[in-house]
């Protein structure tokens, strides 16, 4: 079977829109996230100052690379060699510079905003079992507001990757869903976090019926929006709310579910995982960008599951070049 949505002649260009963040990845014990005051594997919100007093109490060595959710997934498709947009707020500070920076390096159109609060940030603490633990101020991002919003961000979009957590930002997250819908754009909404979900579960549960065209998300997120807890049910469901529904299994790979039929991806395996943070983000852009190619559904997925592995070997959402390049190599095999 083809590419539910598009052919090698539609559009390509991916639009993201999101919180500019920048990464701070600390490497640490199960009992120190139980001390942080946030579930594992979860994420919450905190003051610059708190996670500053965080991490100054971590033991482990800390390493600071750009993130946030959309713009890892549009930056994981620009380097698969995608045409890519991204649009959200950062600060005056050095972690604005080099976020902008770094769009620009991976020819990304940046369509950033500035303000004079710092840009925004997550301390992830990563356990020995590479699960991840999210502290987030949001900073500049959090202060983005729908009138800021160019008239022209979702032009010629073939899709808009709309980022889970800008529910917490409730206008500027329904106005973004309606601006991209009217642009013609597919829309992609990444359910984020459990946290999110249990926190804002009737709000997106109204927004997917209404807006969203690909719904993605893992077990727990998807266990809490459904409230089906075994895998098959829970993807049934949100097949039931999208055109394609993704359902993220971690290391058992992924399922995909699109026009009545399911398909399951397999892993890509290995024993050098270090840490799972942007796994499903740049799971996300291997999928996505096989999705605007043209590329068969079986075919998008195992590329996600290669992309998703591949950051898995790192500390952070970068992967590197010398990786970028197997991956692109075996896009058409």
């Amino acid at each position: 079977m083809g590419n539910y949505f598009f052919n090698g002649s539609s559009p390509r260009l991916v639009v993201g829109i999101g919180s500019v963040l920048v990464d701070i990845i600390v490497p640490t014990t199960e009992a120190f996230v139980a001390r942080s005051g946030v579930p594992k594997g979860g994420m919450l919100y905190f003051d610059a100052d708190t996670i500053q007093q965080v991490l100054e109490r971590a033991d482990g060595k800390a390493q600071v690379v750009p993130g946030g959710a959309a713009c890892n997934t549009i930056m994981g498709i620009a380097c698969l060699g995608g045409e890519t947009r991204f649009l959200g707020k950062r600060g005056p500070d050095e972690f604005g510079h080099r976020f902008e920076q770094d769009l620009n390096r991976h020819r990304v159109d940046p369509f950033l905003i500035q303000a004079p609060t710092p840009t925004g940030r997550v301390l992830s603490l990563i356990t020995p079992d590479s699960q991840r633990t999210m502290l987030t101020f949001l900073g500049a991002s959090a202060e983005m507001t729908p009138s800021e919003i160019p008239d022209n961000v979702f032009e010629g979009a073939a899709i808009a990757v709309i980022e889970g957590y800008l529910v917490y930002n409730r206008e500027l997250f329904l106005f973004a869903l309606q601006k991209a819908r009217a642009a013609g754009a597919k829309v992609v909404l990444d359910l984020a976090s459990f946290t999110v979900v249990e926190e804002n579960r009737d709000l997106l549960a109204a927004v997917v019926e209404q807006y969203v065209d690909i719904l993605v998300a893992n077990e727990d997120e998807a266990a809490s929006f459904t409230s089906f807890s075994k895998a098959s049910e829970a993807l049934e469901a949100l097949a039931n709310l999208a055109g394609i529904a993704v359902l993220k299994l971690g290391p058992r790979g992924s399922m995909i579910a699109a026009e009545g039929r399911t398909y399951h991806i397999a892993p890509v395996q290995g024993d050098d995982i270090v840490d799972t943070t942007g796994a499903g983000d740049l799971w996300a852009a291997g999928f996505l960008y096989g999705l605007v190619s043209g590329l068969p559904l079986e075919h998008c997925g195992r590329l996600a599951s290669h992309c998703g592995y591949e950051v898995c070997r790192v500390m952070g959402a970068s992967i590197s070049d010398t990786s970028w390049k197997r991956i692109r190599g075996g896009i058409k095999s």
